[in-house]
């Protein structure tokens, strides 16, 4: 069946098609409310829908925000990003065209002027992890970069305050009573790896902790590399092992989990873990559940989409935004294994919550 016009949402209506087009597309005019009522029903009636096309001819908008990315909508973990972007999004009547390029250059591009080309109203660029990059030729200069800096300035952009989510992690572990606490790091992630670091060392500086390079340990940001890892560490003599580990990513400390219960090992009891992430199925998952940083993905994407809509209006035009990175207590930090009473130093039945 052929497309309905507006002409026969006119003659449904029984009013001309100029205010058939006053009520469709919202303009202010004396149209009663009576009027408008009877114009949108009978443009249901027929199945009239207004060309989105045209209207963004007439207004220099297509209510349409562009978000590229390299693996975010494929990273289960990272999709909070999405979340918070789609949401802001809707909310100011905005659809998000997403394309995730896989970190291919090529698809990057094409990506790039397809979007620019259907004239989207924003423009955002995701990285799935903390990083500085070169800012692709051909984004708008409006363009806000999300989870990632480029390495020119230039655009607006949104990344987690690493460096206080470090020390905030090793804060809580000071507090806990732990004076012997190890930094799991990686190299697979410099930019995020040394801001962590730093923030470690920051407050060990604070609370006067000297700083033991044996409790420095790298490996990948899995499992295994987790696992490896703790192992060097379990294998210190007891007077430098260390009371309580802070790992840099959740699935790092999995690997730590399985490394403490081979040993006949317990957490906390024998060792503290903290985590970064808060990675949905697999902090709260372990056993015990796993205290850790949570990276703000959800509030990125939302902060990120609302400055590209112009919903949110914050400092500089090439500023960096710093977002908080909150600790998500649960029950793997506990005291050193020198301040828990004797008659706790027990293997913990599964109902027992571990001090």
């Amino acid at each position: 069946m052929p497309r309905p016009r507006i002409s026969d949402v006119a003659a449904a209506a029984g009013v001309s098609v100029t205010t058939v087009s006053l009520v469709m597309n919202d303009v202010e005019s004396r149209i009663s409310e009576e009027t408008r009522r009877r114009v949108r029903e009978a443009a249901h009636a027929v199945g009239y829908a207004p060309s989105s096309v045209a209207r963004g001819l007439r207004t220099q908008q297509t209510r349409t925000v562009g978000l590229i990315s390299d693996q975010i909508a494929t990273t289960p973990f990272a999709g909070r990003m999405l979340a918070g972007a789609q949401d802001a999004a809707r909310e100011s009547g905005h659809l998000v065209f997403l394309v995730d390029t896989g970190g291919d250059g090529d698809i990057e591009r094409s990506a790039i002027h397809a979007l620019t080309s259907q004239q989207v109203d924003a423009m955002i660029y995701a990285c799935m992890w903390h990083r500085v990059v070169d800012a692709p030729a051909g984004l708008p200069s409006t363009t806000v970069f999300l989870d990632c800096r480029p390495a020119d300035g230039g655009f607006r952009s949104v990344v987690p305050d690493d460096r206080a989510g470090g020390y905030t992690a090793t804060r809580e572990l000071i507090a806990a009573g732990h004076r012997r606490i190890a930094y799991l790091d990686t190299d697979d992630a410099p930019i995020a790896s040394h801001l962590r670091h730093e923030g470690y060392l920051e407050a060990l500086a604070e609370a006067r902790i000297p700083v033991d390079p044996a409790l420095h340990v790298t490996g990948a940001t899995t499992a295994q590399g987790g696992r490896s890892a703790a192992e060097v560490l379990l294998d210190l003599p007891d007077d430098r092992r260390p009371t309580a580990i802070f790992c840099f990513n959740d699935r790092m400390a999995v690997g730590v989990y399985t490394a403490v219960h081979h040993r006949g090992l317990e957490i906390p009891r024998d060792l503290s873990i903290i985590g970064y992430d808060d990675q949905q199925l697999v902090a709260a998952e372990q056993d015990p559940p796993l205290t850790t940083i949570a990276l703000p993905h959800y509030e990125m994407g939302r902060w990120a989409m609302e400055v590209a809509l112009g919903v949110r209006a914050e400092g500089d035009e090439d500023a960096t935004h710093l977002m908080e990175c909150p600790v998500v207590r649960r029950d793997s930090v506990g005291p050193p294994p020198a301040q828990v009473a004797k008659p706790n130093r027990r293997r913990a039945s599964h109902t027992e919550r571990l001090p």
